[in-house]
């Protein structure tokens, strides 16, 4: 199963690219992994910001797979639930499993209803750059709790 991760505007800070990169690579070892970003909407409303961002990073959307977007308002998952939705998406034979993280402004509901699952990482708000490793991290420590190795105690 191949990962996709997608994410509103360019990472602007070189630790977090640093980051980014460390837990890609981490990743790699167990899934191949794709990170693609969509051009940031400057200077609209918020909801016309909303629907085209949702537009570009819709171009990024395999045909089949599952999509999980992040939300603040979005379900709530333990580390080991998240690792044992990967694991059953995985098992089921889910081709693609694609985590979406919105713009400043979030998704629209358009592009929300599209989602297989919507999810948050904490009810704490966060920079969307921090974000990424946030989520990068948490899917590296899902495939290490899969695999019984001793990263997550």
């Amino acid at each position: 199963m191949k990962i996709r991760v997608l994410w509103v505007g360019k990472t602007q800070q070189d630790w977090v690219r640093c980051g980014i990169e460390e837990y890609a690579s981490r990743i790699r070892r167990y899934a191949p992994l794709e990170l693609l970003e969509a051009k940031e909407e400057k200077g609209s409303a918020a909801e016309m910001m909303r629907e085209r961002e949702c537009g570009r990073l819709k171009k990024f959307l395999p045909k089949q797979g599952k999509v999980v977007l992040l939300d603040e308002k979005g379900d709530d998952m333990t580390s080991r639930e998240l690792a044992s939705f990967i694991g059953k998406s995985r098992d089921s034979g889910t081709s693609e499993l694609v985590f979406a993280i919105g713009g400043a402004y979030g998704f629209s509901d358009c592009f929300r209803r599209e989602a297989d699952r919507i999810i948050s990482l904490s009810p704490m708000t966060f920079t969307h750059q921090m974000v990424r490793i946030f989520l990068l991290e948490q899917i590296y420590r899902g495939f290490t709790i899969l695999n019984g190795e001793p990263y997550h105690h």
